[in-house]
């Protein structure tokens, strides 16, 4: 497995709606393809961004398919309570072309189990052997994959190359330290956008997979950039990366909250994306009060940006 499509800038997508609330794809695919266009290195459909347990497995299937038809180099998150439905969108990501796996832990039933989520990655890997495929580790599925489980399943799973954290910085340092750096094939992807500069310079990222990179491609993409150069010593790249993510940091805290999709979605219709207006469910809403400091703090960093990066460039 020497293409490894775990490497640069990966957003997370999510889902538009149609005004009967339900997935638009047409908007989907445009969305996929203009932010590759814009200098990602592929997607992610369907993780929690994707709004994933609102959709059937038809639709989860189906927003895939339309993807990867398009040309858009898609990654193919498998979260699902039922291990048999995981199972289905590793073997379903595989057949229609998809370039990789984001392999989810089993959830609420023997979710704490290491046995169970021994046996529910082992065959979620085994249904799509020739798809190089990233662990998702997060503090939100109630499963924290360490370096034993890791390197069992690694041994087992030769397509099992690496690992998405969306913990915080310690649990990147977790990843760095125990999983990572005993392996110099295993790559480590920075799952959560208040960490791009800690996992690149201190814990030896390869790539970002990104929620706020939706609204924001060009200063995402600029921040990585500069984490990249940082990691390698650049001394201005890393005082710029800092600065860069210091002001980015509210709206990436929301990548945090149990609001991300709401948050996110109201920043794409700020951008003038209004096929992210509507949510699946009628009643999952910001605040009024949510929407003020959303639309106050994308303000505030867009002259921030815009100011800052014309002294950068000069």
């Amino acid at each position: 497995m020497s293409d490894n499509i775990f490497t640069g800038t990966i957003p997370a997508l999510m889902t538009p709606c149609t005004a009967d609330r339900t997935p638009d794809f047409d908007a989907l695919v445009r969305k996929g393809r203009e932010l590759v266009d814009a200098g990602m290195s592929a997607v992610v459909y369907c993780g929690s961004m994707g709004d994933w347990p609102l959709l059937t497995e038809a639709q989860r299937q189906e927003g895939v398919a339309r993807l990867v038809a398009a040309g858009v180099p898609t990654i193919v998150g498998t979260g699902a309570v039922n291990s048999k439905e995981a199972v289905s969108h590793a073997a379903h990501a595989a057949n229609v072309g998809a370039q990789g796996l984001m392999v989810i832990p089993r959830l609420l039933s023997r979710g704490s189990s290491p046995a169970a989520q021994h046996a529910h990655f082992s065959a979620i890997l085994q249904a799509a052997p020739a798809l190089p495929a990233v662990i998702y580790n997060s503090p939100y599925y109630g499963f924290a994959t360490r370096a034993d489980l890791f390197f069992e399943l690694r041994a087992k799973h030769p397509n099992l190359i690496g690992f998405k954290e969306f913990g915080g910085a310690a649990d990147l340092r977790y990843a760095a330290e125990h999983i990572t750096s005993q392996d110099d094939d295993v790559t480590l992807m920075v799952g959560v956008d208040t960490q791009v500069v800690h996992g690149f310079v201190n814990c030896g990222a390869t790539g970002a997979i990104t929620g706020i990179g939706n609204a924001l491609p060009r200063e995402v993409l600029h921040l990585v950039a500069l984490s990249r150069k940082a990691a390698a010593g650049d001394a201005v790249a890393r005082r710029q990366a800092r600065e860069l993510e210091a002001a980015l940091l509210v709206l990436s805290s929301f990548d945090e909250g149990t609001d991300l999709v709401l948050f996110y979605k109201h920043l794409m219709v700020l951008n003038g994306d209004t096929e992210y207006t509507l949510h699946f469910n009628e009643t999952d809403a910001l605040s009024p009060s949510q929407r003020r400091y959303a639309e106050s703090q994308y303000a505030l960093f867009r002259d921030w940006y815009a100011n800052w990066s014309r002294e950068v460039v000069a």
